[in-house]
């Protein structure tokens, strides 16, 4: 999946040096959508390992349940500043 971003990013540089002058290509409320949307796969992504291992603590030992907690709503903390691009937009 990286290699296809930076290929898109290698491609679109050179024509957007270019045409400095001109228009964005992509509008700034798309974005800040785009910018939302992946940190919020990106935070999904990371979810999956720490909830499942925070399952598997809190089985072994229920005294581990607000550690578990923590560690699983961190990662949503990058889906809310990422929230805040769209009000910065």
């Amino acid at each position: 999946m990286f290699e296809f971003v930076f290929a898109f990013v290698n491609t679109l540089a050179p024509l957007a040096q270019d045409q400095a002058a001109a228009a964005p290509a992509i509008p700034p409320k798309a974005a800040a959508a785009l910018a939302v949307g992946l940190a919020a796969l990106g935070s999904g992504y990371a979810e999956r390992g720490i909830g499942a291992a925070a399952v598997g603590a809190v089985t072994e030992d229920q005294d581990l349940f607000g550690t578990g907690l923590i560690l699983t709503v961190l990662p949503e903390t990058l889906v809310i500043l990422a929230l805040v691009t769209v009000f910065v937009v």
